[in-house]
């Protein structure tokens, strides 16, 4: 790598704290390895060098000081240009989770774990898994959030807006144990150990380490937790290092209800929990035809709901030094999920399904007698891929040159089951009365990748290159829904194969040192987004509802694909104005040009949390995204840090679109659920062994129909955490012990925090921001 004088003086002026600065690493992905995270000094937010596009990274000591066991997503929710959105103050619960980057949605993104792909993060998932269930937050090195365009060589479909890649730390050289303990609102706890071999025979160290954790939902009685285990094997030898890992999450999450709003609508409810487990009043709360009370509309109650999720995920890599200017890289993985959507319903509420099954009968004894059934959504995914990456350095440039291949198959069953009295969220269903409908899905995907970074002189690299994605999708459908029992469809829903080949989606980028402590990249890169591989449900052209439908999409549709132009600004200065002594950080100028936008059409007029039946998807038109992210980080001597994250995103449609008949005027309105303004603030201070940070944010205004007339309010929201290491000298064996303290939505604010969106106008599904909570944790090493 030829380092320049901008990366030489950001090496000797990296602060630890809260605050900005620049890892060393090279100039294109040629000199940070596919797979591997940047050096992070601990407890620090990154503002990447090297880079033509906007990159940051967050720690893995940052995401556990906000809150111990965090989702890496929801740690990002600190950087410009992002929110997520979540029920829990973990950011676990993933059916009520909502992710927003430049106004581009959760699917939109690419997720890697270690290079490993992880899907698009549906709910109803189909090609990965999230990163909670992938990596133990504990066991997190580092997030890295590429905004707007992600690194050529990411293995990922579906990083439209952007790419977020989590890292996973190696094993210590030492032999060792990490213990931590948390206790907290709500009757929660976090259980986490963790061992270490220490190095051993030729180079050779691994841990292994488990957590267990569960906590009752804040609104309802429903236990929240799971199981997970994480496994890793390092072996550094003279020519190359092996890496191996494994990872198994066992998890059951009873979820939160999506209140419905529309428009008029009158006493809507904060919170809509379930029933369970009172059997006796869950009966009474139904008429003499299974239906709940009718006040209550789409927002009535449940018996219980809950997701189930079983993942094994294991990857071996192997990075090999074929000279000093060569590197190939290779990973294996595979990934095997085993998991269902559950929900104990009304039996009023789906006689439509059962009258097809069961003509003239008696719903409410083939349900099992107590006035509920329970409908499940059952996944299966077993995938395997491989990446290959050769880096070359001939002379200036810093050649790469990548494949990657994965095949998925999916099932995804939809099945109906008689409810006993002592039915509990934790159960798996078994025995049911029918498949209503399943699908079955391979999916072949192939994308490769050629880029070079060309170090003109010494401050100026030049950098350019393109990828190449190739999708080849088949769907079967091994059990139809009989006639009239699924809404939407109109005879056979569709099977068939898709191929879409896109062969050239280029870069380019420009990287210039100013001087020693400013750097100004420019980049300019088209991505792609596949069509989704799912067969129930979601923007997928197998989950339309006739062989009509789906052969027109195959032969009129296209794939969502996007233009994303970047201009910023990187910085960081030492000072001597008083109490300033440093100053650093990043302001990027964005605009993106979103084509053949997929709009996935609702046959429900009021949005609920759970839409039946089949939806219309169709390409509506482009979108216009301009917008700036500003981070920045002042400190105020060793003791005091203060980092602002402000950002202004404007997303809007180009197109009105047609529903049937009727023109719908979406032309010139803003694409809901992202906001206009966000501001983020993290002060941090520390005196000896004391810490204390305050974390803030604003959440501005969020349109939540496609026509903005509706919206939900603009809030803020504090976090507080407080620490102290008790020295290793005071307890014999024990090293670095800590309290820590933590209190989250400090002044307990109530808003909506994630905005479901599926409407036109006139309705959408909200669910609520989790009250003020509190956690201390214990943690310590021997």
């Amino acid at each position: 790598m030829k380092t320049t004088r901008f990366r030489q003086s950001l090496m000797a002026t990296v602060f630890t704290g809260w605050a900005f600065s620049a890892s060393v690493t090279g100039a294109c992905a040629a000199d940070t390895p596919t797979g591997s995270a940047s050096s992070t000094a601990p407890d620090e937010i990154v503002v990447t060098a090297g880079h033509t596009r906007s990159e940051l990274n967050l720690s893995g000591d940052v995401i556990q000081r906000e809150l111990p066991g965090m989702n890496a997503v929801k740690a990002v929710e600190l950087l410009p240009g992002v929110i997520f959105e979540t029920a829990d103050p973990w950011g676990n619960n993933e059916q009520n989770s909502a992710l927003y980057i430049h106004g581009f949605n959760t699917q939109q993104l690419g997720y890697t774990m270690d290079g490993v792909p992880l899907g698009d993060q549906s709910y109803g998932n189909y090609n990965g898994l999230s990163p909670q269930r992938a990596l133990i937050s504990e066991n997190i090195k580092s997030v890295g959030l590429s905004s707007g365009a992600g690194d050529l060589g990411t293995a990922s479909t579906s990083n439209l807006g952007g790419t977020l890649a989590v890292f996973s730390t190696d094993p210590k050289d030492r032999m060792g144990a990490d213990i931590a303990q948390t206790f907290g609102s709500y009757s929660a706890f976090r259980t986490y150990a963790r061992g270490d071999t220490g190095t051993f025979g030729d180079n050779n160290s691994a841990y292994v380490s488990f957590v267990r954790q569960s906590a009752r939902a804040w609104d309802f009685d429903g236990e929240q937790g799971g199981y997970q285990v994480n496994g890793k094997f390092v072996h550094r030898g003279e020519k190359g290092t092996l890496k191996v890992f494994f990872d198994w999450s066992d998890k059951t999450e009873p979820n939160e209800d999506a209140v419905s709003v529309t428009r008029g609508q009158k006493n809507t409810p904060y919170t809509r929990p379930y029933l369970y487990p009172d059997i006796d009043a869950a009966r009474a709360y139904l008429n003499s035809k299974g239906m709940p009370p009718a006040a209550l509309g789409a927002n009535y109650a449940n018996y219980f709901s809950d997701a189930q999720r079983s993942d094994y995920l294991t990857y071996v890599s192997y990075d090999y030094a074929i000279n000093d200017n060569a590197t190939w890289k290779n990973l294996g993985y595979y990934h095997h999920d085993d998991g269902r959507g559950v929900v104990a319903f009304p039996y009023g509420q789906y006689t439509s399904v059962f009258n097809p099954y069961y003509p003239g009968q008696n719903l409410k004894d083939i349900l099992g007698g107590t006035g509920y059934g329970i409908r499940t959504t059952e996944y299966r995914i077993d995938r395997e891929g491989e990446e290959s990456t050769l880096d070359y350095r001939l002379g200036n440039h810093d050649l790469q040159f990548g494949a990657w291949f994965e095949h998925n198959s999916t099932t995804t069953s939809r099945r109906w089951y008689a409810m006993s009295p002592d039915a509990t969220p934790y159960d798996t269903p078994t025995d049911p009365l029918f498949t209503q409908v399943q699908s079955l899905i391979t999916n072949n995907v192939l994308q490769t990748h050629v880029q070079d970074a060309w170090h003109v002189i010494p401050t100026v690299t030049l950098q350019a290159g393109f990828k190449s994605s190739l999708q080849y999708a088949n769907g079967l459908m091994p059990v139809q829904p009989r006639a009239g029992s699924y809404s939407g469809a109109s005879g056979a829903l569709p099977t068939g194969e898709i191929d879409t080949r896109e062969p050239f989606l280029p870069q380019a980028g420009i990287l210039w040192d100013v001087t020693p402590h400013d750097q100004l990249f420019v980049n300019v890169q088209k991505n792609l987004r596949q069509y989704m591989t799912y067969g129930l449900g979601g923007a997928s052209p197998w989950s339309l509802g006739s062989q009509t439908a789906f052969n027109l999409f195959k032969a009129y549709g296209h794939p969502e694909s996007s233009w994303t132009y970047d201009l910023g600004w990187r910085y960081d200065h030492r000072l001597d104005l008083g109490p300033l002594s440093g100053i650093g950080g990043q302001i990027d100028l964005y605009h993106v040009d979103f084509s053949n936008r997929q709009l996935l059409i609702s046959p429900n007029p009021t949005l609920t949390t759970f839409v039946g039946g089949v939806a219309i998807l169709e390409n509506v038109g482009s979108v216009t995204t301009n917008g700036v992210d500003m981070a920045m980080t002042m400190r105020f001597g060793p003791h005091f840090s203060f980092y602002n994250g402000l950002s202004y995103n404007r997303s809007t449609y180009d197109n009105n679109y047609v529903n049937g008949t009727t023109v719908v005027g979406t032309a010139g309105k803003i694409v809901p659920g992202d906001p206009t303004w966000m501001d983020k603030f993290y002060f941090d201070t520390n005196y000896e062994n004391f810490d204390l940070r305050l974390i803030g944010e604003y959440i501005g205004r969020r349109y939540a129909t496609y026509t903005n007339d509706m919206s939900v309010g603009a809030y803020r929201q504090y976090n507080l955490q407080m620490s102290y290491t008790i020295d290793d000298s005071v307890i014999r064996g024990v090293k670095d012990l800590q309290l820590s303290f933590n209190i989250t939505n400090l002044t307990n604010t109530r808003a909506v925090s994630t905005v479901s969106v599926g409407a036109a106008s006139n309705t959408y599904a909200a669910y609520p921001l989790a009250p003020r909570e509190y956690f201390f944790t214990v943690k310590s090493s021997f």
